[in-house]
């Protein structure tokens, strides 16, 4: 896994400012998708977002709204985390 110190803002649907800590970008079957952490919450639970445009080619991050994608991603960083772990021991 990168490490990575890039810290990004998102707001939500009720305007309220979150910070991310980006762990991992990955891509799976042609899209990328940001690895995040919250910085504030207690939590080590990372949260998987997809990159998207606008209608003006803006880079926007998204949820997915798939359950199959989002499994897909998921497992495709695990084994990313658990192949680099490996080769770290």
């Amino acid at each position: 896994m990168a490490e990575q110190d890039e810290v990004i803002t998102l707001i939500d649907e009720d305007g309220t400012e979150h910070d991310f800590n980006v762990i991992d970008v990955i891509e799976v079957e042609g899209s990328e998708y940001a690895i995040l952490l919250p910085v504030e919450e207690d939590s080590d639970e990372a949260v998987i977002l997809k990159f998207a445009k606008d209608a003006d080619g803006n880079e926007l991050l998204v949820d997915i709204e798939d359950d199959e994608e989002w499994e897909k991603v998921a497992d495709a960083w695990e084994e990313m985390v658990l192949k680099e772990e490996g080769e770290d021991a």
